[in-house]
């Protein structure tokens, strides 16, 4: 599972800094969108023709890592 997450490129020349999937202009956001929009991985696929599987599970692999922190009281 640590090698999709290698999948996920972040480049500042490249879409803003924004995280994206293997160099490519694919956003990660791009890929969350579609799926909450309530597309399936294979309907994301079609949208996105350059995508594989595993550059989806990447996404949500990426967006459950920034997401998963603790809150620590003050």
């Amino acid at each position: 599972m640590s090698n999709l997450i290698e999948r996920i490129t972040v480049d500042p020349e490249q879409c803003g800094g924004r995280a994206c999937v293997r160099g490519l202009r694919i956003r990660v956001i791009d890929i969350l969108d579609l799926l909450a929009a309530g597309l399936d991985p294979q309907q994301v696929r079609s949208e996105l023709p350059d995508l594989e599987a595993e550059d989806i599970a990447a996404a949500l692999l990426y967006a459950r890592r920034r997401l998963d922190h603790p809150v620590l009281p003050a």
